[in-house]
């Protein structure tokens, strides 16, 4: 399958029309959080203005990554995704409120969150795990950080320039969701294979 090449800040057409299993190569701005960044934006509110990101139309990176300060500004080292269901109590709010189009990260989102991208146009990337140094090459450039010194680099908010960053469609704005799939496909095997005879 051949993937769609999309360019940050990513369009509502443009994100509607993906489905779960495209491939795509992002380029362009892209901002990580982790459970800090998404735990005080949730509590404390601070509005759009006191963000120094503009997160409209952008893709949210769950990603801790480690990252150097040198020669007046940042080294990248490695920055792979982290579990994104950590965030699951926060994202259909910063969805909504920031104007995401795409999460990106590993292992899936609940059903709270898979409502809010289909109201508002938004989908679920799912990066390689385990491939820290390799995404990191596809970062270009670190741009920014910030609440750097109040949550430390890992939990900080960055903002990345991206290009042909890897990434798949496993929940889409139309509801679909390859997490639920598997799920529910892994529970109908169970049952069958509890059943007397059925190993």
């Amino acid at each position: 399958m051949e993937p769609k090449r999309l360019k940050i800040p990513l369009r509502e057409g443009d994100v509607r029309a993906l489905n779960v299993g495209d491939l795509v190569l992002l380029s362009g701005p892209v901002v990580s959080g982790r459970d800090r960044v998404h735990k005080f934006l949730f509590n404390e509110r601070p509005g759009r203005e006191s963000i120094p990101f503009d997160l409209s139309g952008g893709v949210l990176y769950h990603c801790g990554p480690i990252i150097r300060r040198e020669d007046g500004g940042y080294r990248l080292i490695a920055a792979g995704p982290t579990t994104s269901q950590r965030v699951e109590i926060y994202e259909w709010w910063l969805i909504r409120e920031y104007g995401l189009r795409g999460i990106m990260g590993k292992g899936g989102m609940g059903e709270r969150t898979l409502r809010a991208m289909k109201e508002s146009g938004c989908v679920y990337l799912h990066t390689i795990g385990g491939a820290a140094v390799y995404l990191a090459e596809r970062i270009k450039r670190v741009v920014d950080g910030w609440m750097i010194e109040e949550f430390g680099a890992a939990e900080a908010m960055w903002l990345f320039e991206v290009e042909d960053f890897p990434a798949i469609v496993t929940m889409d704005a139309r509801g679909g969701s390859l997490h639920r799939a598997v799920a529910e496909e892994s529970r109908k095997r169970l049952v069958e294979l509890l059943r007397p005879g059925g190993a």
